[in-house]
């Protein structure tokens, strides 16, 4: 029941099985219930009335465990206690203090002797400010939450039934883009519980791998063969299964991203070649006999052609000669009933086969246009893959052409990438943020044939690009019968983007948001929080929390541990360590109005593992924001409120050093949440071009707004003002659920 009200919390509503719902016979409002909805009010929450009314049938005891739960995913119980007491107020701590305490405690002067067993000389910190020890970050006292309910707008939940339930489960099944990550727990938390529907309608190969999971755990291996397209799909389950990824991400890779979490400023400190030796012995293959005859069975039921096999494993055939020699798989080939195993790895291991994609290599590099494009047109989704690199190599003319043929067998996603990337792909001036899998952010260079074009003839071919992907989709929505004449957009959905590309790595609890959502700030102050080491036993654990500020003039700030006080922002101080099992918290205060005085551009969160290794997993992260002014507690510091709770995530890569999670617009008020992944203990390892790269790439994206607007065009929906006069209606109600939105990506 706890996972399930885990996945209808993130849709913004509570699951209430049908056992529990009886119907409405209760005149007025218990009291149990009154009490209810105000806790739920003190958390940031409000409840419609189809859920009141379910709630108010409930008992004491359902309704306590509703109220536990959502305790539980705002994290009212863990400990939010910072460093310094009342931090809004500076302590005025600063290297002399730190430099004067070093000495003192190296030669044994006297002062304060502290828990943690350092001494704090007289005239240097004020430890009456302090929570713990202000020279090493080791917390001493916990401290409660004091304020709630500050917040100015909550956040509505509704009532979902078993239908809603089923719903969102098929929606995920059939999601037309890659699950993120809050959607990919989602699906797996729904997997555990429900039944399969009769008809799969599975829509990407990530979502592919979970339900062949499912298979896999109710010991019915032979129900996944049919869903295996291609031995790539083996390749991806079996990766799965020993890493954790959804995606086939190089070994290389994640070895070599261990190693660099692992590395540290302080020689004595750094354990990379440690966690190197160790990334290789966990990718260590190793399969029992009765895996191996699963994997072997599957690749021998394949539909494809030996040839065809062997040329979709090539790509990863260095991967595959390991799974190859670990599933023991040569040894199967040779029994009877395998004989296609056999075949495939005879050839595979003599190479005897032909690699598409060479082909194409081989006529492109020789100019050969006919015959390029006719290989292209075998695979229309590759072809829209390299459409912008074959217009700058054989011209925009031939290139879009070849490519009409083929366009109304292209994916939607692909289309409308297509048009959102043209413009910063086309632009010489224009530098392009991209992520390997695996890695982290990375600016690329403009191509460097576009240098032999003209600013006439390169917006040429950004016009011919939107022109062609418009209409393609225009004829996509025509073909569509309805009998509508009228449609309402919500005017917030034109600032939600189509989950297309870029998706997050890591899970919201609360009502989840797609990366790139923008949110506007009511109040004047913006704060930041991070939270991390709940359920962990007491040790050193340094997590930080900075903010990057750009000014207009170029020039850049940070507030970190290492500034804890500059111009709009202010620090509660940096802890260390934390205390047993319960964690314990940062967090930043950001003045809009003096950064704008000051005239700030924009603001980057961030926060990293100061300590070896990655940033913790299950570390929240996040930003709180109040039409009304936020307390601070002066006894304790805490200054958590789960009701000014804008957005937050929970970490759960465990890859990344480094993680910008937001960046604040400050003359126009608003944050954008997005993830961006980099290397390096400190804020000041964050490029901000790189920020630049990424604001440039998400404000080129498609909002759901204007694709609803494509979609009124082409079946000439006229656009109303009310909901109520429109005979299509899309709010944020119906946003919230992102995978159901991907049906409008007609195919």
């Amino acid at each position: 029941m706890k996972n399930l009200w885990t996945v209808s919390l993130r849709q913004q509503a509570i699951f209430i099985p049908k056992e529990w719902r009886k119907n409405a016979t209760t005149p007025h409002l218990r009291s149990t219930t009154a009490g209810l909805v105000a806790n739920l009010s003190s958390l940031g929450f409000g409840v419609a009335e189809n859920l009141l009314k379910v709630l108010n049938e409930l008992n004491p005891k359902q309704q306590l465990e509703i109220l536990e739960h959502l305790k539980q995913a705002t994290g009212v119980d863990k400990n939010w206690t910072p460093l310094v007491k009342g931090w809004d107020v500076p302590t005025g701590e600063n290297y002399v203090d730190h430099l004067m305490t070093f000495f003192a405690n190296l030669f044994g002067a006297r002062g304060t002797q502290l828990r943690c067993g350092h001494t704090i000389p007289a005239g240097t910190f004020p430890l009456e400010r302090y929570n713990g020890c202000p020279f090493c970050g080791t917390p001493f006292e916990i401290g409660k939450i004091e304020y709630k309910n500050q917040g100015s707008n909550k956040k509505i939940l509704t009532l979902w039934t078993e239908k809603e339930l089923y719903t969102f489960f098929e929606d995920l099944l059939g999601s037309k883009t890659a699950l993120d990550a809050t959607q990919m727990d989602s699906l797996q938390v729904l997997l555990s519980v429900l039944t399969l529907p009769k008809e799969i309608n599975i829509g990407m190969k990530e979502t592919l791998v979970a339900v062949i999971d499912i298979y896999k755990k109710q010991n019915m291996p032979e129900k996944a063969q049919a869903l295996f397209g291609s031995p790539t799909d083996i390749l991806r389950y079996l990766w799965y299964k020993h890493t954790g990824f959804f995606q086939i991400i190089e070994p290389a890779t994640l070895i070599r991203r261990k190693t660099k979490a692992h590395k540290h400023l302080r020689r004595s400190l750094d354990t990379s070649a440690q966690a190197r030796l160790a990334a290789v012995e966990e990718l260590q293959l190793k399969y029992s006999r009765q895996e191996s005859i699963i994997v072997a069975q599957w690749l021998n039921g394949l539909s494809l052609t030996v040839e065809k096999i062997c040329e979709a494993m090539h790509p990863k055939r260095s991967m595959w000669v390991r799974f190859i020699r670990a599933l023991r798989l040569t040894e199967y080939a040779k029994r009877k009933g395998f004989e296609k195993l056999n075949r495939i790895l005879d050839v595979f291991y003599r190479q005897d086969y032909t690699v598409w994609q060479a082909h194409v290599n081989h006529f492109r590099l020789r100019s050969n246009e006919e015959r390029t494009f006719q290989l292209l047109k075998q695979r229309p989704g590759l072809f829209a893959r390299s459409l912008f690199s074959n217009m700058l190599w054989f011209g925009e003319t031939s290139t879009i052409e070849a490519f009409k043929e083929v366009v109304d067998k292209v994916p939607a996603r692909l289309l409308f990438t297509l048009n959102m990337y043209a413009e910063n792909y086309f632009n010489p001036q224009q530098m392009r943020i991209v992520k390997p899998l695996g890695g982290v952010a990375k600016r690329i260079a403009p191509h460097s044939l576009l240098s032999l074009y003209d600013e006439k003839q390169r917006l040429q071919m950004q016009d011919s690009i939107a022109d062609l992907c418009l209409l393609a989709m225009k004829k996509r929505f025509s073909a569509l019968s309805t009998k509508n004449r009228t449609i309402y957009i919500h005017p917030q959905l034109f600032k939600i983007p189509v989950s297309i590309g870029d998706r997050s790595e890591n899970v919201q609890d609360l009502p989840s948001a797609l990366l790139g959502t923008v949110f506007p700030v009511e109040g004047d102050t913006v704060r930041l929080f991070m939270q991390w080491g709940n359920g962990m036993p007491a040790q050193h654990l340094d997590m930080d929390l900075s903010c990057r500020v750009a000014y207009s003039d170029g020039h850049l700030d940070i507030c970190s541990f290492s500034q804890l006080t500059t111009t709009g922002c202010k620090h509660s101080g940096d802890i260390r360590s934390i205390p047993h099992k319960v964690g314990t918290a940062e967090y930043i205060d950001l003045n809009i109005n003096e950064l704008r005085k000051a005239k700030a551009k924009y603001v980057a969160f961030t926060c990293n593992a100061y300590s070896q290794g990655a940033l913790a997993l299950n570390m929240v992260v996040g930003w709180m924001n109040s039409k009304h002014p936020m307390r601070i507690s002066e006894k304790t510091g805490v200054a958590y409120d789960p009701s000014c709770v804008q957005h937050q995530v929970r970490i759960t890569n465990p890859l990344n050093k480094g993680l910008l999670f937001g960046v604040l617009l400050v003359e126009s008020r608003e944050i954008i949440w997005l993830e961006m992944p980099f290397g390096g203990q400190l804020v000041q390892n964050l490029d901000v071009r790189n920020v630049e790269a990424i604001l440039a790439k998400i404000s080129s994206k498609l909002n759901i707004g204007n694709l609803l607007l494509c979609k009124a065009d082409a079946q000439k929906l006229a656009l109303v003002e009310k909901p109520e006069e429109a005979d299509e209606s899309y709010d944020l109600k119906w946003a919230i659920n992102t995978a159901a939105v991907t049906k409008l990506l007609v195919d």
